[in-house]
């Protein structure tokens, strides 16, 4: 971390492997920049006279800090990326299904409930195999698959039971019975920077829950679905999770504002510098 005036401040409280990456990317490049910990971040909402500030990589693994901290940053006269609207829509799930439907773009068939009571209609509407999400969350948590009815009632009593309100909504989408394995495409600045396969013996195909990764070397072939979805949510930076369907059809599963690389990067090896891509976003080497 350089003493000069920064060029790029990276928010974040956990630093994994990838801001490792990120942060060498900026040494080697010799970009003077600067450690925002998401943790201790204040700001006013009545900044004070405007004055050279630097771009900010938003890598909070939070979604409420990583949503407020982009917010309190942007009101102080920073750029963020991604920005605050962009990091908000992709953490709610719902958000981004409505999303990715207005731009027509292929996803499961998805239904919003207020009430787990009517989660069930919701379900009997969609027909067959369904799951339920968690309105916000990652890496396959609360994510559970309903085969029929009984398992149905049963999860949404527990649903139910739950303290929160917002844990009563019920976010239920077909369960699509993908071949083993659905597909992360990396995208920055309107570009494909690569693609993975993510395979699991189970029917939940996230690396957290140690599903395998290797290249997709016909990334071109999913490019313009995935560039299509980082658009419609507005992320410059973006992990775009495509599924396909029984005929091999891709459709959109989700986008992930916050980009976590480690599988991609070990998949491509040393073809491309996935932490590379993503500072040329933030020096507006990539523009969109």
């Amino acid at each position: 971390m350089t003493p000069e005036v920064p060029e790029v401040a990276v928010l974040v409280s956990r630093v994994r492997a990838e801001e490792k990456r990120l942060f060498e990317a900026l040494e080697r490049r010799s970009v003077p920049w600067v450690q925002l910990d998401a943790r201790i971040l204040r700001g006013s909402a009545h900044p004070g006279r405007p004055r050279p500030l630097p771009v900010v990589l938003n890598r909070e693994i939070s979604h409420t800090r990583a949503c407020y901290g982009a917010e309190l940053l942007e009101a102080a006269g920073h750029e963020v990326v991604n920005s605050a609207a962009a990091t908000a829509l992709c953490g709610d799930k719902w958000r981004t299904s409505v999303a990715l439907a207005r731009a027509g773009l292929p996803t499961p068939r998805t239904v919003l409930a207020l009430t787990p009571e009517a989660a069930l209609d919701a379900l009997d509407e969609l027909g067959g195999p369904a799951v339920i999400k968690p309105l916000v969350g990652s890496w396959g948590r609360l994510v559970t698959r309903i085969m029929d009815r009984a398992a149905a009632e049963a999860v949404l009593e527990y649903v139910a039971a739950l303290p929160s309100p917002q844990s009563h909504v019920v976010y239920v989408q077909e369960l699509v019975e993908k071949p083993g394995r659905d597909i992360r495409v990396g995208v920055a600045g309107g570009e494909v920077i690569g693609a993975v396969y993510r395979r699991s013996d189970g029917w939940r195909t996230n690396v957290a829950r140690g599903a395998h990764v290797e290249l997709c070397e016909d990334a071109e072939e999913f490019g313009p679905l995935a560039l299509a979805a980082a658009q419609a949510v507005g992320a410059r930076i973006a992990g775009v999770d495509l599924i396909e369907d029984a005929d091999g059809r891709p459709q959109v599963l989700e986008v992930n504002a916050g980009l976590e690389f480690s599988g991609l990067q070990r998949a491509l090896g040393e073809r491309t510098s996935v932490a590379d891509a993503l500072i040329d976003v933030v020096l507006g080497r990539r523009p969109w």
